[in-house]
């Protein structure tokens, strides 16, 4: 039994309080981004370690890519500090980051086949399902499907994590929008897990790590003299972290009490998850579709993403990016408001309301034309 003058002391210096552990979490994520970054920068510079304009990209100089260290660095030593309750309950956790890290650092400097970038994220997918239990188990009612058999349970967790995982990748293109979306998702998962109870609280600190770390990010992400991306060693490791909250969150409703009844309901929360992560879900389907449509393959680079039809109203990067992060707010708040009508409509209302943010562009460009 631990001595009462430790425990005494403990309380005194709140050690064991959960709102330091949140201050300590961003805080702390945010001082280590901000202050290696620069020197990420000047090894970048010297090394000739730089991102090339491409055919997804919107920018037209040669930029540092290797952001995502720094991400990786900050998120994963802070949240093993303050949150390590998530690593010890969830032990192939850390294990699939490293992964991702390495991988995505490899593309970054090297440029890796996309093949192997595919095989590692469905290594770590099934890393996280299979070994530590984090899968879709139940569908809720969409389409009337409830429990799912454990085999297709985890075929279908896989697939969610590399889509997640891949569309988050996929709005990377502009400055601003990749971390704006991922501190609106944050922001959106500490509300949800802020109302389900104390048992929430590792994933609260999780959060704050990502949103103190991507908070610092931003700040060189749209300097001008200072730039740098997060590259794929930024985007896979955010997604992927993204996709277990998501997950996460979705597990919290199908825990039983004693009484073998539900500790929380809410039949619509696979909507709600959609909701927070619409963007990069209604970018990635738009896009896919319309290559598809072209005769093109559906991961062929092209010009068609959401934030590129913002960007031919003539807009900055940091305008459309406010305007996406802020439609993605819009209907994550429709979803909450709406979120006990039927799981149907709400879907539907969900989706529709992302393609039409996803297409607004287009209209109000022919509508100028007409004018």
């Amino acid at each position: 039994m631990e001595n009462l003058d430790i425990r005494l002391i403990k309380t005194f210096l709140g050690i064991d309080s959960f709102y330091l552990k949140c201050m300590i979490g961003f805080v702390g994520s945010f001082l280590l981004t901000f202050l290696t970054i620069p020197k990420i920068i000047r090894v970048s510079y010297k090394k000739n370690l730089m991102a090339l304009p491409g055919d997804r990209s919107s920018h037209v100089k040669r930029t540092p890519n290797l952001g995502g260290i720094s991400i990786f660095y900050s998120i994963t030593i802070m949240s093993s500090i303050c949150a390590y309750e998530l690593f010890s309950a969830y032990i192939f956790l850390f294990s699939a980051i490293i992964i991702l890290f390495f991988i995505g650092l490899m593309d970054d400097i090297l440029v890796v086949a996309p093949d192997k970038k595919f095989y590692a994220q469905i290594a770590t997918a099934l890393m996280i399902s299979i070994g530590s239990n984090v899968r879709i188990g139940n569908f809720f009612g969409i389409l009337g499907i409830e429990l799912l058999p454990y085999w297709f349970s985890i075929l279908f967790t896989v697939f969610v994590f590399i889509l997640l995982i891949n569309a988050y990748n996929l709005i990377d293109g502009i400055d601003g929008l990749a971390s704006g979306v991922a501190i609106l998702v944050s922001i959106a998962f500490i509300w949800t897990f802020w109302r389900l109870g104390e048992i929430n609280y590792p994933m609260i600190v999780l959060c704050l790590t990502i949103i103190g770390s991507l908070s610092a990010f931003l700040i060189f992400n749209f300097s001008k003299k200072y730039k740098i991306f997060m590259g794929d060693t930024g985007s896979m490791i955010i997604g992927f972290l993204l996709s277990f909250m998501g997950i996460k969150f979705l597990n919290l409703f199908l825990l039983l009490s004693s009484s073998g009844m539900p500790i929380y309901h809410l039949q619509s929360a696979p909507v709600i998850v959609i909701a927070i992560l619409i963007i990069p879900i209604v970018d990635t389907l738009c896009v896919f579709t319309i290559r598809i449509s072209k005769g093109k393959s559906p991961f062929a680079a092209d010009r068609n993403h959401m934030h590129h039809r913002y960007l031919r109203l003539n807009l900055n990067h940091k305008q459309v990016s406010v305007i996406m992060v802020l439609e993605n707010a819009f209907i994550i708040v429709v979803a909450y408001l709406f979120r006990h009508i039927n799981i149907h409509i709400l879907l539907v209302t969900i989706m529709l309301l992302g393609i039409i943010f996803s297409f607004l562009p287009i209209l109000i460009l022919r509508l100028n034309k007409y004018n």
